[in-house]
């Protein structure tokens, strides 16, 4: 598990760092370029990530047929190649939508001014869905085969292309203009189309990838596979989307709090976020394991996939637990300079934010190493009941319950987060635990 983990932690990491190192940027620019670039991602990354999700079905599928080891290459072939039309599918409304971002934001609520910056920003960087989802296939793929290391080597490099082009596109270097925001939705375009066509550059290259020859006959369907990878998906999209959408709508709640909620919001997240990366790239193996037994049949190892990434994620998420409540300000400092004054609002609530991130850590790591592990088994359909019923049914209502009916403002947005990640997490290991009696396993 950990031989094939920790490329898909780094990964995640990696990725993460693309859009930690547009804050960082951002943040050198104000506030509001910071509050606005913050709600332009949450409304792209809301889209995104409902895509993500029904991609990444791909990963169990192809799991299972390597551990069945019957026509593999045929079918982990096609299973790709329905992957790659899904993304093409999904990415037209989005970026119709996304086309119209000041719109949207405008009737969330939101201020005139940041809903035209982050419209500024999103029409470059809405540019970058199809890569990204081109990519996560791709992924999906070399993971599958356990040689994720490839995945981390292009995203690695990635995030020293979007560092380049952010200095140069956000500041205006090497002869050309400042674009400010509009420059960081630019280069995080970029490294997006950098990685999807870095790692197709790997896989039509390595002798082990080439021999499934990905890119055949692209044009050819498979109804019955396309079905099968949406019914999957789409249950896998709307589980992520119903989380992300939960916490982008705290970010546009936490709007009615003023700019400096906003930005402090963003810190905390981010670093929420990175922490996040490790048990979601533990819970991607675990579906690969898990996936690759159950495609062989065997329980005890099904068994021992799940508990293994299940008990790395807790003992990571308990440790980084620790590092939120004890080195709040050096954290934040990596974001704002918290020895100016100006920001001193910013710091002060980020580090408030902050503590109950530290204490939702378990529940969130739980959560998602507990879908990895029921994907693995193909089962999607009841965790997303859940996801709804935990992030929308418990975790928003507290929400704004603790944030306008008790007056804990924006602190009790972190509330109801926190609670709906603990409702999610507790019913994804109950029915781990029950798998054998509802029959997701093989018998014998």
């Amino acid at each position: 598990m950990l031989a094939l983990g920790w490329p898909m932690v780094l990964t995640n990491l990696a990725q993460i760092a693309l859009t930690t190192t547009d804050v960082i940027v951002l943040g050198r620019l104000g506030p509001s370029a910071l509050a606005a670039a913050t709600l332009g991602v949450n409304l792209y990354f809301g889209l995104l990530i409902f895509a993500i999700g029904l991609v990444t079905a791909t990963s169990p599928m192809m799991a299972e047929a390597i551990g069945r080891g019957h026509r593999v290459v045929r079918d982990v072939r096609r299973t790709f190649r329905q992957g790659l039309w899904s993304a093409v599918i999904v990415s037209i409304p989005a970026w119709i939508l996304l086309w119209h971002t000041d719109t949207v934001l405008l009737a969330l609520g939101q201020e005139p001014q940041l809903a035209a910056d982050a419209h500024l920003f999103m029409h470059e960087l809405q540019w970058g869905f199809l890569p990204a989802l081109g990519f996560i296939t791709l992924r999906s793929f070399v993971t599958a085969l356990e040689r994720p290391i490839w995945a981390m080597v292009v995203t690695v490099a990635a995030i020293l292309f979007n560092v380049l082009a952010n200095w140069v596109l956000v500041f205006g270097h090497l002869g050309l203009p400042a674009l400010g925001l509009r420059g960081s939705g630019l280069a995080t375009m970029l490294s997006n189309t950098f990685m999807f066509l870095g790692l197709v550059v790997v896989v039509l290259t390595d002798r082990q990838f080439r021999r499934f020859h990905l890119f055949g006959r692209w044009w050819r369907p498979d109804w019955p596979r396309f079905v099968t990878l949406w019914r999957l998906g789409v249950p896998i999209g709307a589980t992520m989307m119903l989380e992300i959408t939960l916490f982008n709508a705290a970010v546009f709640v936490m709007g009615r709090f003023g700019t400096a909620a906003i930005a402090a919001h963003s810190i905390a997240i981010q670093i929420a976020a990175a922490s996040f990366m490790v048990p979601l790239g533990l819970g991607q193996a675990a579906t690969v394991r898990v996936g690759l037994a159950h495609g062989a049949g065997l329980r005890d190892d099904i068994t021992r996939a799940g508990w293994t990434a299940f008990a790395m994620a807790m003992v990571f998420m308990a440790t980084m637990s620790f590092v939120l409540m004890t080195f709040p300000n050096v954290l934040i400092g990596a974001f704002i300079d918290v020895t100016d004054p100006a920001n001193a609002p910013v710091a002060k609530m980020a580090a408030l934010f902050l503590l109950w991130a530290a204490i939702f850590q378990l529940a969130d790591g739980a959560q998602v190493v507990g879908a990895g592990m029921l994907r693995g088994l193909q089962d999607t359909r009841v965790p997303m009941l859940y996801a709804a019923f935990g992030y929308w049914g418990c975790g928003m209502p507290l929400s704004l319950l603790f944030a306008f009916k008790f007056d804990y403002g924006g602190v009790g947005i972190w509330v109801g987060l926190a609670s709906g990640l603990a409702v999610v997490a507790c019913l994804m290991i109950r029915r781990w635990i029950r798998r054998d009696r509802l029959g997701l396993v093989p018998a014998g």
